[in-house]
């Protein structure tokens, strides 16, 4: 099941279901007022539908099948505005699982810093590590900014303070229940659905703060910084999140393809970690960190004002936004 948050025709945000073959989406709660005579709580909004667990799945699902091929609540998905699947985030927290990725995004960092310091590229060490030994014990990740969250097809506000703006696929998931100490083998049924991620970067001004030791800071939190979307896929869809195929795209033109395959941390992994002695919430929204090769940063081609970005995995969708620098 693919569900989506959307705006149509100026009227306020709506839960709908997406019928990707048809390219349509079907407003919800509009149909359930219409079939049953009122509203239904669990189609308020994304939230309200996640805490209703496998009855508002249910419920949608024989709400779909009632209508059969009724066009009276369907709407073009070309002709709807569609938000992040939960417009404000419980909480965004962002991983690093590809190997590629934390092995080649350090050298890349270097890179860009040598460059904005007028040196030369800095020879590879050969007795350094590949990278920090912490990455094979433990996810690793930060919070994000979830009042940053914009949609599919949002324009992405170029931030002042950067000349080297960067795109980032990665794939996104919510959280489906609250839960603390959560098992691994416990951890699938906390899993709602999976979406897109493009953690945009200013990576002049990343590359600098990192020195600080404490993370990413104005590098990655500014307005528009954070794209989820374009729709959320529920977990039946998607039974194995690992070896799916990922592209990149930029005005068109292929940039970067990988697989997930070389994810050190399922999603399960990530939620088993972070409930350890701390309390996850539904509504929570997990990145799974850049697919390897799958940013500016690693194959050093920079993206400029005015480009359209497409991200793409396989079974999930393709997100799509505008960078533009405000005049």
């Amino acid at each position: 099941m693919k569900l989506a948050t959307f705006v149509a025709d100026g009227k306020a945000p709506a839960l709908g279901w997406v019928d990707r073959p048809g390219r349509t989406v079907i407003a919800l709660q509009a149909a359930h007022k219409s079939l049953f005579g009122a509203e239904n709580t669990f189609l308020r909004d994304m939230l309200s539908l996640i805490d209703a667990q496998q009855a508002g799945i249910d419920l949608i699902g024989g709400l779909v099948e009632r209508l059969g091929s009724s066009e009276e609540f369907s709407h073009p998905l070309d002709a709807v505005q569609l938000l992040s699947p939960v417009p404000v985030p419980a909480q965004i927290r962002d991983f690093s699982v590809s190997l590629r990725h934390i092995r080649d995004a350090p050298r890349g960092s270097k890179r860009l810093k040598a460059r904005l310091a007028g040196q030369p590229e800095p020879a590879p060490d050969p007795s350094a590590p590949e990278f920090p030994e912490i990455y094979l014990h433990q996810p690793i990740y930060y919070q994000g900014n979830r009042f940053n969250v914009v949609g599919h097809d949002a324009d992405i506000l170029w931030p002042g303070y950067s000349e080297y703006l960067d795109f980032e696929l990665e794939i996104g998931m919510f959280v489906g229940r609250t839960g603390k100490n959560i098992r691994r083998s416990e951890a699938h049924r906390f899993i709602f659905g999976y979406t897109l991620f493009n953690d945009f970067s200013a990576r002049d001004r990343q590359s600098k703060e990192m020195e600080g030791r404490l993370g990413p800071a104005k590098g990655k939190s500014f307005d528009t910084g954070n794209a989820i979307g374009p729709w959320l896929v529920t977990p039946d869809e998607i039974p194995d999140i690992i070896s799916l195929n990922a592209t990149v795209r930029v005005n068109g033109e292929v940039w970067a393809e990988n697989t997930t395959a070389d994810m050190l941390y399922s999603f399960e992994d990530m939620i088993a970690f972070v409930s350890e002695d701390e309390t996850i919430h539904a509504g929570e929204f997990f990145g799974s960190g850049t697919v390897g090769g799958c940013c500016g940063l690693e194959m050093d081609r920079w993206i400029a004002d005015g480009d359209v970005i497409e991200l793409e995995i396989e079974e999930i969708g393709v997100l799509r936004n505008r960078v533009v620098r405000p005049k």
